[in-house]
């Protein structure tokens, strides 16, 4: 009998092998098996249709069944959807699926779900109660509904209730989350509320811990799984319901490997699945806005903070007109920070830049040091004492001379980094505790809990921290934001740079005064009267929604539009183009489509790579991605140059 199984491993296809009925019976789809692949043994799946080939070929035979653990059809089909989509292997998805398991044996009894402290009870409000209603009115087959509320009023206890009424028949859940680093802070809130802890999964976790969760989720044993991007390829055996937290962020975008939107893909799954998804969010992405108006998706809103609390007050403070003499904080915000610090309120000074600098410049000839493998400025970062490329990691000392050669370089700094405005803030507030929260200072896992163990034991009077602290923590003394530089000007590089603006200062607002009648937030900016600013502070972002869709309508663009980015890479520059000409001359025998370019990438040198651009457009309603793929897949690609497709990119770098 012949079986088709799908590898873990860079194929579009499976392979077909011979059964021994005998040997080997009740083989069905999904199964996972043991089959021989060149000399070794690999593990496989059986999968839905044999790849049939005109080749003859000695088909090779099966040789183990894994017993007790399968795949169930509704993951087999969402991978082959999944694969047509993204123009990914089904191979490469499998791999992430299987999650690099090696073995399927469970050596030691599931500790997960055992209990360790009494749940909390919590009363609903008026307006979550009727949210959760809302939900559970729509029913458990597949529907998008969108929770929106504004930060603080209580959104993540209407979908624990809604979660805790599922796990009560039996079924499962899975919340995804956009950073691994929020999950600590998330699973003290999930043990108080059910009285164990979740399920964990994104790339730190060990692969013992992925494999005991693996197998307990594919046997229905684990009931709820808290994980990033890479949760949704678990074989939930009975799943019922798929929560998206901060729907609107862009870490779900996945940019290398498997390039795809994990949003988007819960969104598929969940249809494939025929159960509910629920998308939670503060201020929605442009794309779910859109839906919720053309009644695709349906939407609950909270609109006051649980027990009432307002938002924080805001504060313009325009840099214009202060001679900073090289500081970066404002006469009139320390007297505001004083003012909080008083009160034994904690400060967060927030900055979109990671360093000490984002470059240096020589004041004599104005050399500026660039990544010999990156197209962009180095980031000086002053604690290590070194210039680094946050694209490829590189590192060097500052030292350079000079043009003529005479002396070294007379470095000055241009624009501040966490580490500049932390020294600032040591000698402005000399007796306070001053730390840092930026992942690069927190690239061990306790090192994180630690310092958020920290700051909710109120032993850290001020914070200083970039994007990573603008999501979903929760700190009861925070009452006093400063953002240093409030810029709100777009990367040309990007479209949604506003949109991503408004998201990140709404969220940011939003960390202030959860449990205080009295909070502040403050906006340093060179651009007081910019207008994006102004829809931030009076909290009208409506307006921005309805402008920016008729802007992107007008260009064709998403979510009009649907684009398909495509990268060639290769070492010598005349390589990648002469390779995007070439590809773009095949493609364009497709019907209903627009190629732009190529170009160069903006970043048009990234890890020793030149970097050429081909834009494919074509209307939402056109999926022209398999024929895209067919077309790719039988190109005869020279070894120079690398491929990369990238569908429904979030930016363009």
């Amino acid at each position: 009998m012949e079986v088709p199984v799908l590898l873990p491993k860079v194929f579009n296809y499976p392979f077909t092998y011979n059964n021994d009925s005998k040997k080997i019976k009740n083989l069905n789809q999904g199964d996972i098996v043991i089959v021989p692949f060149g000399k070794k043994k690999e593990i496989g799946v059986v999968w839905d249709k044999i790849n049939h080939t005109e080749k003859k070929i000695n088909l090779k035979k099966i040789e183990k069944k894994i017993s007790n653990i399968c795949l169930n059809k509704k993951i087999i089909k969402f991978i082959n959807w999944f694969s047509i989509y993204n123009i990914v292997p089904k191979g490469l998805i499998l791999k992430m699926c299987l999650g690099n398991l090696k073995d399927f044996e469970l050596k030691k009894k599931n500790q997960i779900l055992k209990s360790e402290i009494k749940a909390t009870k919590y009363i609903l409000n008026d307006e979550q109660k009727n949210a959760l209603e809302h939900l559970t009115s729509l029913g458990n087959k597949f529907n998008v509904s969108v929770l929106q509320g504004i930060t603080g009023s209580g959104k993540t206890l209407v979908y624990f209730e809604r979660i805790s009424r599922l796990i009560q028949e039996n079924k499962q859940a899975l919340i995804l989350i956009p950073e691994i680093f929020l999950t600590t802070q998330f699973k003290n809130r999930f043990k108080l509320f059910f009285g164990f802890e979740p399920a964990i999964w994104h790339s730190k976790v060990s692969i013992n811990k992925k494999k005991d969760i693996w197998l307990s989720v594919a046997k229905n044993k684990i009931k709820i799984v808290l994980g990033a991007r890479s949760a949704l390829f678990l074989p939930f055996k009975k799943l019922g319901l798929i929560v998206v937290d901060e729907e609107h962020d862009s870490s779900y975008k996945q940019e290398d490997s498997v390039i795809y939107n994990a949003r988007d893909m819960a969104i598929s799954r969940a249809s494939i699945e025929n159960i509910p998804i629920h998308l939670i969010t503060s201020i929605p992405s442009l794309e779910t806005y859109r839906n919720i108006k053309i009644k695709k998706y349906s939407k609950i809103e909270l609109k006051n903070r649980f027990e009432n609390f307002p938002l924080p007050k805001t504060k313009i403070i325009n840099l214009n007109l202060e001679n900073l003499n090289k500081k970066s904080i404002s006469d009139e915000t320390i007297k505001i920070v004083n003012l909080y610090l008083e009160k034994k309120n904690q400060i967060l000074f927030f900055l979109n830049r990671r360093g000490y600098a984002p470059f240096l410049i020589c004041k004599k000839c104005g050399f500026r040091h660039i990544c010999p493998n990156c197209s962009i400025y180095l980031t000086y970062h002053k604690i290590l004492g070194k210039i680094i490329c946050h694209h490829c990691g590189y590192k060097n000392e500052t030292e350079k001379k000079c043009k003529d050669k005479s002396s070294s370089c007379e470095f000055s700094m241009y624009g501040p980094g966490v580490e500049k405005v932390f020294e600032e803030l040591k000698v402005i507030f000399p007796k306070k505790v001053v730390k840092i929260f930026s992942s690069d200072y927190l690239n061990k896992k306790t090192q994180s809990e630690n310092l958020i163990k920290e700051i909710s034991e109120d032993k850290i009077d001020i914070l200083v921290g970039t994007q990573m602290i603008s999501k979903g923590f929760n700190f009861p003394k925070l009452n006093c934001i400063v953002v240093v530089d409030a810029d709100f000007t777009g990367k040309g590089y990007d479209l949604r740079s506003t949109e991503k603006n408004i998201q990140l200062y709404n969220q940011l607002s939003g960390r202030a005064g959860r449990f205080s009648k009295d909070s502040m937030i403050v906006y340093q900016t060179i651009n007081p009267e910019n207008e994006v600013l102004k829809n931030i502070t009076e909290n009208i972002t409506e307006n921005f929604y309805i402008n920016e869709l008729k802007l992107r309508k007008q260009n064709n663009l998403p979510p009009y539009f649907r684009l398909i980015s495509i990268i060639i890479s290769s070492e010598k520059k005349e390589n990648s183009y002469q390779g995007a000409q070439e590809i773009k001359r095949k493609i364009e025998k497709l019907n209903n489509i627009q190629i732009l370019g190529p170009v160069d990438s903006p970043i048009f040198k990234k890890k020793k790579m030149f970097r050429t651009r081909l834009l494919i457009r074509s209307e939402s309603n056109i999926i022209c991605q398999k024929p895209l793929a067919k077309i790719l897949e039988n190109l005869k690609i020279s070894s120079k140059i690398k491929l990369t497709v990238d569908v429904d990119p979030i930016n363009f770098t």
